[in-house]
C-alpha cells in the first residue's frame, strides 16, 4: 500500500501549481491517478488537510452542482471558499482581467472560473500566479468529464474499449467527453442534429489524443448511435445563453430524446448519464431518468470527489 501511495503521489505531483483549463491538459496516467485519489477520498480511506487554503469562485453563469461541489470539496480539505460574484465585485464594473487576476493571486490559493468564453478563462490563467480551474466555459466542461468517466469506471472497472454514445447538442460537455474519452481509450460517438454538430477542430484534437485506439465518430441518427453502447449520455437541448433558441431547438431535437426505445437498442448493461439539470420529457424521459439504468445521481456526487482530488493535487496536498 505504501508503494502504491508513493506511485500515486509521484504521478500527480506534476500537477501541483498547474492550471486545469481543458481535458487535454491531463494525460492517461494523471487521470487514472486522480480517479484513484478521488475514490480514496470518497470512501474515507484518505484524508487531506490543506490548512486553511482559500478557493476563489468567479461564476458568471448560474450553477448548483459545480458551485456546491467545489465549496464542499474545499471545506473537506480544511480550506475555505470566497464567492467572487461579478454582480457585487468590481468584476461587474469592467475591471481588467489582468488586474483582477494579479490581485486575487495575492488573496487566494486557487481560482475556479465559470464563464462564457474560453479566451477569458485563458486570460485569467495568463495573469494569475495561482492555479486556475475551468469550472465551465462555452467550449469545455472538463471537471464534469472527469466525474463522468470516474462514474463509468466505478460501474465497468476498465475504461478502455467502453462505448459511450452522446445524444444531443454538440456543446461543451460533448467536447470534453470526446477529449477525455480519447485519452482514456473510450470509444465516443456523438449524435447531434445537422447544424448542431461538434466542431471539426475538437474532433481532430480528440483523435490526436487517442493513443489507446479510442474511436471518435459522428452521426445524426440516434438509433444507430446507441447500438452496442454501454453508456448513453445526454444534456439539455439549450445550454445557458441559448434560451432564445429554446422553442426552435425543441422542434429540431424532438427525435433526440433518450427513452426506453433507445435504451432497448443499447447494451443490456447500459447506464444513463446526464450532467443535470434535466428537462424531464425533453432530452430524457422521466421513466429513463428514474430507471435502474440511471447513474445520474452517482455521477453528480462524483463531481465532489473528483474536484476534491483535483484541488488537493493542485495545492500540493499529497
Amino acid at each position: 500500500m505504501a508503494s502504491a501511495s508513493k506511485g500515486l503521489a509521484s504521478t500527480l505531483s506534476s500537477l501541483t501549481n498547474t492550471n486545469f483549463l481543458s481535458s487535454s491538459d491531463l494525460n492517461f496516467d494523471q487521470v487514472l491517478s486522480l480517479f484513484d485519489l478521488a475514490k480514496q477520498l470518497k470512501t474515507g480511506n484518505r484524508r487531506i488537510d490543506l490548512g486553511n487554503r482559500v478557493l476563489g469562485l468567479i461564476f458568471k453563469k448560474a450553477s448548483t452542482r459545480t458551485r456546491v461541489s467545489f465549496q464542499v470539496a474545499m471545506a473537506r480539505l480544511g480550506g475555505q471558499t470566497v464567492d467572487l460574484n461579478p454582480q457585487v465585485t468590481q468584476l461587474g464594473r469592467g475591471e481588467l482581467i489582468k488586474d483582477t487576476a494579479r490581485v486575487l493571486s495575492r488573496y487566494c490559493d486557487v481560482l475556479a472560473i465559470r464563464t462564457f468564453s474560453q479566451e477569458e478563462l485563458e486570460e485569467y490563467a495568463r495573469w494569475s500566479t495561482i492555479p486556475v480551474i475551468n469550472a465551465l466555459t462555452d467550449l469545455e466542461h472538463p471537471c464534469q468529464a472527469l466525474a463522468d468517466y470516474l462514474t463509468i469506471q466505478e460501474k465497468f472497472g476498465n475504461l478502455e474499449g467502453i462505448n459511450l454514445s452522446y445524444i444531443g447538442d454538440g456543446n461543451n460537455v460533448a467536447n470534453s467527453l470526446m477529449l477525455c474519452g480519447a485519452l482514456l481509450g473510450v470509444n465516443v460517438k456523438i449524435c447531434s442534429p445537422k447544424g448542431f454538430e461538434v466542431k471539426a477542430k475538437i474532433i481532430d484534437q480528440a483523435k490526436s489524443l487517442s493513443e489507446l485506439g479510442a474511436k471518435i465518430s459522428i452521426t445524426d441518427d440516434p438509433l444507430i448511435a446507441v447500438k452496442e453502447a454501454q453508456v448513453i449520455y445526454t444534456d439539455v437541448w439549450s445550454s445557458m445563453g441559448q434560451e432564445e433558441e429554446q422553442i426552435r431547438r425543441k422542434e429540431i431535437f424532438q427525435n433526440y430524446k433518450v427513452d426506453q426505445k433507445l435504451i432497448d437498442l443499447a447494451d443490456k448493461e447500459v447506464i444513463l448519464l446526464h450532467c443535470l439539470p434535466a428537462h424531464r420529457g425533453e432530452e430524457i424521459t422521466e421513466e429513463a431518468l428514474e430507471s435502474k439504468n440511471s447513474y445520474v445521481f452517482d455521477q453528480a456526487e462524483n463531481r465532489l470527489h473528483i474536484q476534491q482530488a483535483l484541488l488537493a493535487v493542485q495545492l500540493g496536498g499529497l
